[in-house]
């Protein structure tokens, strides 16, 4: 008898038709305390469970690596084909890790959730709310403590074993909160999750306390630990960091995280560091030092040194920011060596994100309700439900929420449990008006980074908020307490200082942002949709007042003349037929007019993979009449809005002494996004489009305009009005450097060796080259033994246009090296093309691949599986190469399909001008962009002192003057390809 058919039998249910929960009587509960999960070795013991639990019966186990698969029974792992494989997919019970990722291995459609299709991602999701797990077979047993399984049969097994082992886990007597475990289990099963009854028959493998009635175990809004308000911690100190005392406290540091000697370098990096903790003798002077650490210096703890000393000698807060969510993790761990204890870490780190990064409370409320009314997807719900209850913050990007669980079977993108449809995206927070006010993760969060001595935050946060912030200022009005405290602030991976700012400093009139700000002002207008418009978020407050509610009423009105979803079937249909509604919209697409007249055929057609884009000037005649009617529908919105903002304001005044706490913060939250659309970006769309009337066709000397165009898949999906600043880093300096008391910009990659001064570059794409008073500089060499460790090659016998000989080089040089390869390429077009032709070629051998733009996996959880598997390979663009910290085996070969030189769009054409003038000067500013990218790229190569890796260029083209920001000790060999797979194989050979 198989095992399918003896699961069949034993559980009594046919094949084929849907499982059903055994009819178990449920036992008494005994109590239980929290202790580790066990581990997998303690659970196969021979004093463990013994197997006869009919939960403990598994279907069999399936397993799709590249080339054969493997299923693993009650007759051990064996390897099957792709018809066999196939079929146990589709047809018999079975277990995989991740669905949809197997089904595209397959071939087929990503499967909808079915009784006999059990994914244990999603069991481990259950049993570990809120771990971390790699969303693979070789992930979910690293996860377990197992050893990483090579080839399709180990990972079958892996996968039998990982999920015997997280259901013990269940039975184990030291499994915590065993209770509310059931009760959700419950509702599981009731929606039909394949797992339901083998995990309520582990939970009562120790007795249950029976209840004549039992929750749902979904609301974790009302189960969360509320947040308690504290008296403001004040301003911070003066007192100074000296030298010697960041010296010391890092050697404690190291000690603490099990490391007994104190690298010089690092220890000279500390005590530079120490100078942005200094105080400033005057206002707009602050102490700025710009430091690079090469890899391996660990530059982290180096500047946590000093920065923890001056937060505890001051009572204020330092604020690190970085630009990678993985950086964010990573500075959060090493926190721990400041403050092992987990409680206290929690309270002196806080990690911070934008609002639009956290679980909403009330959004999970209203879809998990109409889930359980049949109308989403009620497990998916439960899960993140449970999570909830467990994670850390309510970080659903990049912190402790399974990024990949929305992912594994084909679910509804408007019913998923995934971040877009669960976090506060368009600002619809009703703030203290909510009724998860009090156990909200954002104003939790909010409240903790107030108190805290190291807020880790990113690039964005703080240059949005700090634009937020200076607008309020100049109005006379109070900072947001996010960042009044932002005084100290280490800027790491500060090579991406420039970006963060252009982003942040910009302005974008779009049919998809204008169609987001109708939402905002009108609500979901479509049947079935979820939201709240202003009126229902304001009203109350505004209903003692005959001005007020008319004022909201005229801007609700007024927004009607924004486009509605679907802007881009309206003004870029595939027919041709054209039909704009609205002033906005005949202004996109008069734009669009003016684009496809001055743009290439191609371009026009859609067909280029960066859309369109053409300079704003001369203005054609019917784009000008049209910015005239826009500009008026826009106006007629901010009037309102302004209105109703001074009214908020007024009760603020008016009625201080009588208004309560919730009160205020719910006025104080509504004037945050009124603000933010009424003084930031209406005038900053009606100053565009006023532009447009000035006869000069002289460019503005700090800013750009300019049309453009999003294409995907052969059409246009958005058009827009864009104005950037040419020199992002005069808001930056006026609105983030120049307010600072202290600022640490620091990197691996900020200097540039081909330049007289190496911190010239820097200086301008920080904002520090206008300070009145001269930032310092810091250079730390990397430690590592570059000479002995890496090979840079350039291979000089490839056409690079041709993407066949693109992908045969990448697959020889891959091979090699045995995998641990990482491509990266400077378009998503030639990503895709290669890797058509690559897979299958990997796949004959064994090695994995995965890339970004074509697996279902988004780009966190893509590193994750690449880093779990020692020998699988990756293909990527920019997000990847920023996105990767993978030390060890993992990547050993690093291969760009070209020089990664900056594309020559109107805005880079601008700034090459301004930064580096005509002739050599601008091929220099390119030269140092590209070469900033390459060492970067390197950089994630070489992690530890005992890694290996080789630097593959596939241009023959590229510029030895390019490798001069690499480290000292490296070597640029050009070769054909015929040699270098034949060093790559030589000298990754394993010993």
């Amino acid at each position: 008898m198989t095992l399918s058919k003896f699961i069949a039998i034993s559980n009594g249910y046919t094949p084929g038709e849907p499982q059903r929960q055994p009819n178990v009587p449920v036992p008494f509960h005994a109590p239980n305390v929290y202790l580790e999960p066990v581990s997998i070795d303690s659970l196969n013991s021979p004093s463990a469970l013994t197997g006869a639990e009919p939960w403990l019966a598994l279907p069999p186990a399936l397993a799709i690596p590249p080339g054969a698969g493997a299923i693993c029974d009650a007759d051990g792992p064996r390897r099957i084909g792709r018809g066999a494989a196939e079929g146990a997919f589709t047809t018999a019970p079975v277990m995989v890790a991740h669905a949809s990722l197997t089904a595209r291995r397959l071939g087929i459609a990503s499967p909808p959730r079915s009784a006999e299709l059990l994914d244990v991602l999603e069991l481990f999701a259950f049993v570990r709310p809120a771990r971390f797990c790699a969303p693979s077979p070789s992930g979910l047993a690293l996860a377990m403590g197992m050893s990483e399984p090579r080839g399709a049969e180990a990972q079958a097994q892996a996968l039998m074993d990982a999920a015997s082992g997280l259901l013990k886990e269940l039975a184990d007597p030291a499994y915590p909160n065993r209770e509310d475990a059931f009760t959700v289990a419950e509702t599981l099963g009731r929606a039909g999750w394949s797992w339901a009854w083998r995990v309520s028959g582990a939970l009562q493998h120790i007795p249950i306390r029976e209840r004549q009635h039992r929750g749902s175990g979904l609301d974790a809004w009302s189960r969360l630990p509320e947040w308690e308000e504290e008296a403001p911690r004040g301003e911070a100190g003066s007192a100074p960091v000296d030298s010697e005392s960041a010296r010391i406290r890092l050697e404690k540091l190291l000690q603490a995280s099990g490391l007994d000697e104190t690298r010089p370098t690092q220890s000279d990096y500390a005590a530079e560091a120490a100078f942005a903790f200094s105080p400033r003798n005057e206002e707009g002077r602050p102490r700025v030092l710009l430091a690079e650490a090469g890899t391996g210096t660990g530059k982290t703890l180096g500047y946590l040194a000093p920065a923890s000393l001056w937060a505890e000698r001051n009572q204020g807060a330092v604020w690190v920011s970085t630009y990678t969510r993985a950086l964010q993790r990573q500075i959060d761990r090493e926190s721990a060596a400041l403050w092992p204890d987990p409680v206290e870490r929690r309270k002196k780190t806080v990690v911070r994100k934008g609002r639009e990064n956290y679980l909403c409370l009330l959004n999970l409320q209203d879809m998990t309700q109409a889930a359980q009314l049949g109308n989403g997807d009620l497990i998916g719900m439960a899960l993140a439900s449970r999570w909830a209850m467990h994670s850390r913050d309510g970080d659903m990007t990049g912190g402790d929420y399974p990024g990949w669980l929305p992912g594994l079977f084909a679910v509804g993108s408007g019913q998923a449990a995934s971040a877009a449809n669960l976090v506060d995206r368009r600002g619809e927070c009703v703030h203290a008006a909510c009724p998860h006010y009090r156990t909200c993760f954002v104003e939790k969060t909010i409240r903790a980074s107030r108190r805290a001595d190291l807020v880790v935050a990113n690039h964005a946060l703080v240059m949005t908020q700090a634009a937020f912030d200076g607008a309020r200022s100049a109005r006379g009005l109070k900072q947001d307490g996010e960042t009044a405290a932002l005084k100290r602030i280490v800027f790491d991976e500060g090579h991406h200082l420039f970006d963060a700012a252009d982003s942040a400093f910009s302005a974008c009139l779009s049919g998809q942002e204008a169609a987001e700000l109708r939402r905002w002002l009108r609500g979901p207008e479509g049947r079935g949709r979820r939201g709240r418009g202003l009126e229902q978020r304001l009203g109350d407050l505004c209903a003692d007042n005959e001005s007020a509610t008319k004022a909201l009423q005229d801007a609700v009105r007024a927004a009607a003349q924004l486009p509605g979803e679907g802007v881009s079937g309206r003004i870029a249909p595939a027919s041709g037929e054209v039909n704009p509604v609205g002033p906005i919209e005949r202004f996109l697409l008069a734009a669009l007019e003016q684009l496809r007249a001055r743009t290439s055929e191609n371009a026009s057609g859609g067909g280029a993979e960066f859309g369109m884009e053409c300079s704003l000037r001369p203005v054609t005649e019917p784009v000008l009449e049209a910015a005239r009617e826009a500009a008026k529908a826009l106006a007629a919105v901010e009037a309102p809005l302004l209105a109703l903002s001074r009214h908020l304001e007024d009760i603020l005044d008016d009625e201080a002494s009588e208004l309560d706490g919730a009160s205020r913060a719910r006025i104080e939250g509504a004037l945050r996004g009124l603000d933010r659309r009424a003084r930031m970006t209406l005038p900053g769309w009606r100053s565009m489009l006023a532009a447009l009337e000035v006869s000069s066709d002289e460019p503005d000397p700090d800013f750009l305009d300019w049309l453009s165009a999003e294409a995907a898949f052969g059409r246009i999906m958005d058009v827009a009005l864009r104005r950037h600043w040419i020199d992002p880093t005069v808001p930056l300096e006026a609105a983030v450097i120049m307010p600072a008391h202290g600022v640490l910009v620091t990197s691996a990659t900020l200097s540039d060796p081909n330049s007289d001064d190496p911190f010239d570059m820097a200086r301008l794409r920080t904002g520090s080259a206008r300070l009145i008073e001269p930032a310092r500089t810091l250079k730390v060499d990397s430690p590592f033994d570059y000479a002995a460790h890496s090979r840079v090659i350039v291979v000089n016998d490839l056409i690079k246009d041709d993407t066949r000989q693109t992908a045969a080089a990448m697959r020889e040089l891959f091979l090699a090296a045995g995998g641990g390869g990482l491509g990266l390429f400077t378009a998503i077009r030639r990503l895709k093309a290669v890797y058509e032709r690559l897979g299958p070629d990997l796949a004959k051998s064994g090695i994995p691949l995965y890339a970004q733009h074509i697996d279902p996996l988004e780009v966190g959880a893509l590193v994750d599986v690449f880093r779990a598997e020692q020998d699988s390979c990756l293909l990527g663009t920019d997000a990847v190469r920023d996105g990767v910290d993978v030390p060890g085996r993992s990547l050993r070969i690093l291969a760009f399909d070209r020089v990664p030189w900056p594309r020559p769009d109107l805005l880079h054409k601008a700034r090459r001008l301004r930064f580096g003038g005509e002739g050599a000067g601008g091929r220099n500013f390119d030269d140092a962009l590209a070469r900033a990218k390459m060492a970067q790229a390197f950089g994630r190569l070489i992690r530890r002192a005992d890694d290996k890796g080789v630097f593959v260029m596939l241009d023959a083209a590229a510029p030895t003057r390019l490798f001069a920001s690499l480290p000292p000790g490296t070597e640029v060999q050009r070769m054909g390809l015929a040699e270098a797979v034949e060093q790559v194989g030589a000298f990754l050979k394993r010993d």
